[in-house]
């Protein structure tokens, strides 16, 4: 399934959910899986939406992973990053307005996968610049 000297396609796909802090909020999404187009590195792009803190948070990330071990029974680490487009509206009672950045962030997770293919992660994202401070999400991952 992770061959990666095969070409970069869609694999399989899931949703996400979790909690922001700095802006203090509930986001949840979907995200993709691209594969590997390296060795153990993945291409897993996501939207996320937010809310709480009197903002709403869209967000378009482009992020890749390294995955430590090729074993998909256990649970694994990995690490990686991005860049995010960034749509924040603001909704404070009649100081309304929105603001849109170009972020980035690093990530770090376990993953495993299951009995019946798919995958389950637990990830915790640090944001560098024009992203929240730190996201923590799980989620899960549907192969066709």
């Amino acid at each position: 399934m992770d061959d990666p000297g095969s070409k970069v396609r869609f694999r399989g796909w899931g949703p996400r959910v979790g909690l922001t802090f700095n802006p203090d909020q509930v986001h949840f999404g979907a995200h993709l899986d691209f594969g590997n187009f390296a060795k153990h590195i993945r291409l897993q792009p996501n939207l996320e939406v937010g809310f709480g803190d009197g903002l709403t948070l869209f967000a378009i990330n482009a992020e890749a992973a390294y995955r430590f071990a090729e074993r998909w029974d256990v649970w694994t680490p990995y690490l990686g990053g991005g860049l995010g487009f960034n749509i924040v509206s603001v909704d404070n009672g009649g100081d309304n307005g929105s603001d849109t950045d170009i972020g980035a962030s690093i990530l770090g997770g376990i993953e495993k996968g299951l009995a019946n293919g798919h995958r389950f992660f637990i990830e915790a994202k640090l944001g560098l610049a024009d992203s929240p401070d730190l996201k923590g999400t799980v989620g899960w991952t549907f192969y066709h």
